[in-house]
């Protein structure tokens, strides 16, 4: 099996030339055969003549042009027309008449220049070679010659065909291929937005708190510890982004995705920049929620980074729900801080946790309350996997 395939691979890797090559070698090699000699194509009816050395030199311009049909395909058809035409007029009829519809069919698939020139020329050139064979005493009536002309229209069409066909098939694969460069940098910058935001938002609060606490150098020093961590946080979390760009990075190395069973040490962290956070779990953990924890983390950790930047000091409260099929979030401030205001911002964070959580099937809130606060839910469906 693991010869098989190395040969396959060998011969994908040789020259086009190469490779087309063993069709025009059978082609010469059939119409030499003495059991095909005059069954061949026979288009003005004229007596069949025995073959001499000058029916191999026609043989083989007839056929040997067609290792290069990819490669040059105009020289290719032409001459093997030229072949054909020597075939017909010196009533060779051999089989490697059969060589015209495949240089016609590659000549439609493959020519990229003079497309219409060539047809145009190939066409016309049809004509004198019909009244040859006429003024040397062929018999065809018009309807067959008609005929033969729309089978050999017919060949470049399905070139034509191949052509457009393989032409849409890169085109197609050039949109996904896009797509699938714009999904993923829209899931890196949605990782850095989560990332970057929710840690530089806890330094810059605690940053903050340290202005005022200088009469209290126990706090400060706790304070300034926590920047501390969060820095080292966000440069560990901005680390493991930037390995995985880089495309010789192993994903089974030690990869490790932020899931719901890192909410405690969030909701830690959050506490620590100076935000009450009443946190609770209910039920248990599905070991088959794949991607429904890492979208339940990072819904929490943008609600908890709103309200730091928005609600700062208002009692915030996180409820996670664990059941058999989904797992649901509740973050909500109850706008009783020292710094209450609406959420603003670009408002990249919670469209992006929209397009997260309907991605997984789910259904994503976030709305004001009555009491100037903000709440934030999110049902996902458990059992998918990333």
């Amino acid at each position: 099996m693991m010869d098989v395939r190395r040969i396959s691979d060998f011969w994908r890797r040789c020259d086009v030339t190469v490779r087309d090559s063993p069709l025009a070698v059978l082609l010469v090699v059939a119409a030499l055969l003495p059991m095909s000699r005059g069954v061949g194509t026979d288009v003005g009816g004229l007596p069949d003549r025995p073959y001499d050395a000058l029916a191999v030199l026609v043989i083989a311009l007839e056929c040997l042009p067609l290792a290069v049909r990819r490669k040059w395909p105009a020289a290719s058809l032409v001459l093997v027309a030229l072949g054909f035409s020597l075939d017909q007029l010196l009533a060779y009829h051999t089989m490697a008449g059969t060589a015209l519809p495949f240089a016609l069919i590659s000549a439609g698939a493959h020519l990229e220049r003079h497309r219409r020139a060539t047809a145009i020329f190939l066409s016309v050139a049809y004509v004198p070679l019909m009244v040859a064979l006429d003024r040397l005493g062929g018999n065809e009536s018009p309807a067959d010659i008609v005929l033969l002309f729309l089978i050999l229209v017919l060949a470049w069409f399905v070139g034509g065909w191949l052509r457009s066909t393989r032409a849409a098939e890169v085109e197609r694969r050039r949109h996904i291929a896009a797509a699938t460069r714009a999904a993923e940098r829209t899931r890196i910058a949605r990782e850095l937005h989560d990332v970057v935001t929710h840690h530089v938002t806890a330094m810059v609060v605690q940053a903050e708190s340290a202005r005022y606490l200088t009469a209290a150098p126990e706090r400060l020093d706790a304070t300034l510890s926590a920047v501390t961590d969060t820095g080292r946080r966000a440069i560990t979390d901005l680390r493991h982004l930037l390995d995985l760009l880089n495309p010789d990075h192993d994903t089974e190395s030690g990869d490790r995705t932020p899931s719901a069973g890192d909410l405690h040490t969030l909701v830690e962290q959050t506490r620590r920049a100076g935000q009450p956070v009443e946190f609770s779990e209910e039920g248990n953990r599905s070991e088959s929620a794949g991607s429904a924890e890492f979208v339940a983390y990072r819904v929490v950790q943008e609600a908890l980074t709103n309200a730091l930047k928005y609600a700062h000091g208002s009692s915030t409260g996180v409820r996670v729900r664990y059941r058999e099929k989904e797992i649901t979030v509740e973050v909500s401030t109850d706008g009783s801080g020292s710094r209450t205001r609406s959420p603003g911002g670009s408002g990249r964070g919670l469209a992006g946790l929209r397009e997260r959580v309907e991605a997984l099937g789910g259904t994503f809130g976030a709305d004001r309350q009555p009491d100037g606060g903000f709440v934030v839910r999110a049902s996902i469906p458990a059992g998918s996997s990333s």
